[in-house]
């Protein structure tokens, strides 16, 4: 059994075709074939069965998976960390996020990183939903993951980083602009922007309504946070978004963002695989990106 065996076993069990890992790796679908093979002789049981298009691991397959795919992207993680170690003062940081996390949490955290380690090299990854960065971290795709905080997950780390209390976002010439809080008998009556089907922000704010039997209409939905209040001051319904860091009402004059008390606030952070196992500038990264939103505004520290 071999670390190629094994890479090779994975990467057939995550793609379902003997020939599309082939192509990845530059070889015949044979040799592929005679990898898995390999590993089955050894082991003594079935890792792969045929179906009609592609294959599929067995039981014991899976089990296989799971671990190998697990020790994998530790042991890939960990060659990355010692190559930059070797390289010295540079090496790279992979994050992956939301489409609108980099402009709400990450602007300043990012300009006093590179400030502070200029031949870091960043590579921003954006993902539709939580359960999606939680996928890219699982493949080994991302260091960090900026996600909403979730009950705990096998084989990651989340760390809360900011609280977001809930808002309604209205036009502001709407007749609840005019209130300095919002209610569950208020929010009953809106015209609802339903936030990303697959966020973590909706689920939990379905939750919320559901168990408190205040379930609005829903007359549109969006991809993102940013959409769902951009349609609000439009007059095109009420969005119930958390209060994103750098979103005052202040600077959108068609705008009112309303408190809900009630509702409970959405944690925010970072998940990883493995804080220990992270690189130094990854941490760096994570922590730089923690204090500025922790920094009171105006200070340029």
């Amino acid at each position: 059994m071999t670390l190629d065996d094994l890479r090779a076993f994975v990467a057939v069990c995550e793609s379902g075709s003997l020939s599309a890992v082939a192509r990845e790796l530059g070889c015949t679908q044979s040799a592929v074939s005679q990898r898995v093979k390999r590993l089955e002789r050894e082991l003594g049981i079935t890792l792969l069965e045929r179906q009609p298009r592609g294959v599929s691991p067995t039981q014991a397959g899976r089990v296989l998976h799971r671990s190998a795919a697990e020790g994998l992207g530790g042991l890939d993680q960990a060659l990355r960390l010692l190559r930059d170690m070797r390289r010295g003062g540079g090496g790279t940081v992979r994050v992956t996020t939301g489409a609108t996390t980099v402009r709400h949490f990450m602007s300043a955290g990012v300009v006093a990183f590179r400030d502070r380690h200029p031949d870091v090299n960043l590579e921003f990854q954006t993902e539709n939903s939580t359960r999606a960065c939680l996928a890219a971290l699982a493949a080994n795709a991302a260091d960090l993951a900026w996600i909403t905080i979730r009950p705990p997950v096998r084989g990651v780390e989340q760390r809360p980083v900011t609280e977001l209390p809930w808002v309604l976002a209205v036009r502001a010439d709407d007749p609840l602009a005019a209130h300095t809080e919002i209610g569950p008998e208020q929010l009953a009556t809106i015209r609802h922007i339903r936030l990303p089907e697959n966020s973590t922000s909706r689920l939990r704010l379905d939750e919320y309504l559901t168990r408190q039997g205040s379930g609005p209409v829903s007359t549109t939905s969006v991809a993102d946070w940013d959409t769902a209040i951009l349609l609000a001051e439009l007059g095109l319904g009420h969005a119930v978004v958390p209060a994103l860091p750098g979103w005052h009402e202040t600077a959108r004059r068609d705008l009112r963002l309303i408190p809900i008390p009630w509702l409970p606030p959405l944690a925010a952070g970072w998940a990883v695989r493995q804080w220990d196992a992270l690189s130094p500038v990854a941490v760096a990264f994570a922590e730089t990106v923690a204090a500025a939103l922790h920094r009171a505004p105006g200070d340029a520290r």
